[in-house]
């Protein structure tokens, strides 16, 4: 399977491409520019040198060719993103894992995106496409260092089946991962809200929170 990573260039976007790529799948960089995304890619292969890691890139219509797609760029620009490359997703399931958060002050707060949440602008823009949610509460940081594991649930949620089962199989490769089925897309909302809480705990006690639930059984 090749994932393709848009906007990649990015904490978030080049830790998942680094984390995906040590688990064996094939991993396109993607970004606006192929150029941007050479050097995010040279970054990680220099980074994690020995390691073999199956990373390629190109710009965002090349990384959209990919079998599923990961929407990674600032919230803002999730949907305009995902419309640019309509034609090569149609059909395919497309991950968004983007936040709408703004810093105000000290706090960091969530926004509400006109359609309720990052993931349903994304449907929204490819509504051909099989959007599912995910990945909202991963401390980027952590995603991008593979000399240790990231021990986090992952709630994803999706208005499609195969999407979630899509996205249950990627997250179930990664190590110390657990993905879990939060239900339909419009659930993302409270999840990408509930990321200015973790942020708020990471700047108030130092650390980099990530998420588990209790009371379920974990393989």
């Amino acid at each position: 399977m090749q994932i393709g990573i848009l906007g990649a260039t990015g904490p978030a976007g080049s830790g998942l491409a680094a984390r995906l790529s040590s688990v064996g799948f094939d991993v396109v960089v993607g970004s606006r520019s192929k150029y941007r995304a050479m050097e995010v890619r040279d970054a990680l292969l220099e980074r994690w040198d020995g390691m073999n890691l199956p990373i390629e890139a190109a710009d965002n219509v090349g990384a959209a060719n990919a079998d599923i797609v990961v929407i990674a760029t600032p919230w803002d620009a999730a949907g305009l993103t995902a419309a640019s490359v309509s034609r090569q997703l149609q059909g395919k399931v497309v991950i968004s894992m983007a936040n709408a958060l703004a810093k105000v002050g000290n706090e960091f707060q969530p926004l509400v995106p006109p359609r309720g949440s990052v993931a349903a602008s994304v449907q929204a823009a490819v509504p051909k496409s099989l959007v599912s949610a995910a990945f909202h509460h991963v401390p980027a940081k952590e995603l991008g260092d593979l000399n240790a594991p990231v021990d986090s649930d992952v709630l994803i949620c999706s208005d499609h089946k195969s999407a979630t089962e899509a996205t249950i199989e990627i997250v179930n490769r990664i190590p110390d991962m657990n993905p879990l089925d939060a239900g339909q897309l419009s659930n993302a909302a409270p999840i990408e809200a509930f990321a200015a809480v973790l942020l708020q705990l990471n700047v108030r006690y130092k650390t980099r929170v990530a998420i588990r639930f209790s009371g379920l059984k974990h393989d």
